[in-house]
């Protein structure tokens, strides 16, 4: 049984990788070509100094800065379901969405109507205050669980920061309803604002997550068998936990902050993952993160040429795309347990 496990993990993976990564690089060109202009920008970039900063400066940097904000999402919604050992885990678990939106909620709310805060220091407060929220939130539910020792206190307190951050949001809002309006761009999630250096950051963050994660695979192998297991078997847990915990944090706290609150991607790639191959954790991570960029950037493509000229926000696209595939899963393993 091993042998087996093991072949086809050689066999088949690493195909699914290059193919993967191969439609990644596809619906990347594809974005190019997505905007008001169409494939004509992209023809006369080389000669038109209009339309080539249109594709170079503008189109390229955004598709690729979604494919990169999937990846993260990918990468760390495989992580969290590996180490919480449910399928249901997804990026946001630790409250970091609720902390990011709370640290953009904030930071509108003191300087968003300076004439200050208006400039382009805009971009750069915004995708700061998200970070720094989405991180301080795990922060904090890491306090309130005392640590990763217990999965279930850390699951526990996750949900408790959550809720907490986004009624102290939804507060905010109240007070302020302009806060509100100047959230939705974030809330709803938006690659329109993708510039080379949010590239640059988020492909960084990915690589070292990627590294860290790949490092610490096994563990998740072991894990899967029961912590008991894995405990037997010597595997350093606390360290571990403490490092994928940060790998979650770190990739979440990238992505949303470039690219606001997109559903589903981190809890819909690795499930798609498990649907077309079995594989070890080291694989899962590495295709994971491959599903979630190419899956972003389609879906950003799409809400750019649905309703075009006007944009859909791609946030609200997978949440419905990615909820559908996920009720269409849960029925049809119902359906499927019922006749067995």
């Amino acid at each position: 049984m091993n042998s087996q496990v093991h072949t086809h993990t050689h066999t088949h993976a690493p195909r699914w990788a290059l193919m993967l990564l191969a439609l990644g690089l596809a619906v990347v060109v594809l974005g190019t070509a997505a905007g008001s202009q169409g494939w004509q920008a992209w023809w006369t970039a080389g000669a038109d100094a209009v339309s080539r900063q249109i594709v170079w400066d503008i189109r390229l940097p955004r598709s690729l800065g979604a494919w990169l904000g999937g990846a993260l999402l990918g990468l760390a919604g495989a992580v969290a379901q590996g180490l919480f050992r449910n399928p249901l885990a997804d990026p946001y678990l630790l409250g970091s969405a609720s902390g990011a939106s709370l640290g953009v909620g904030v930071y509108l709310s003191l300087w968003g109507g300076s004439a200050w805060a208006m400039t382009a220091w805009l971009g750069l407060g915004l995708t700061g205050a998200a970070f720094v929220g989405a991180v301080l939130a795990v922060v904090l539910t890491l306090l309130l669980a005392r640590g990763v020792q217990q999965t279930l206190r850390l699951l526990l307190a996750g949900v408790v920061v959550g809720v907490v951050l986004g009624a102290v949001t939804s507060l905010i809002s109240l007070l302020q309803p302009q806060v509100l309006q100047a959230m939705q761009g974030f809330m709803l999630g938006s690659t329109a604002f993708v510039s080379w250096s949010a590239c640059a950051t988020m492909a960084t963050v990915l690589a070292l997550c990627l590294a860290l994660a790949w490092v610490f695979a096994r563990v998740l192998d072991a894990l899967s068998l029961g912590e008991a297991t894995a405990q037997s078997l010597g595997v350093p847990l606390p360290l571990a936990r403490m490092v994928l915990v940060g790998v979650i944090s770190l990739a979440t706290g990238a992505a949303v902050a470039h690219i606001g609150l997109v559903a589903f991607v981190g809890l819909a790639a690795p499930h798609l993952v498990r649907s077309l191959v079995r594989c070890t954790h080291a694989w899962r991570l590495l295709l994971s993160a491959l599903m979630g960029g190419a899956l972003l950037v389609l879906a950003d493509v799409v809400a750019r040429v649905v309703l075009a000229p006007q944009e859909l926000p791609v946030g609200v696209l997978t949440a419905v795309l990615g909820g559908g595939y996920l009720l269409w899963r849960v029925y049809r393993d119902a359906d499927t347990g019922a006749r067995s």
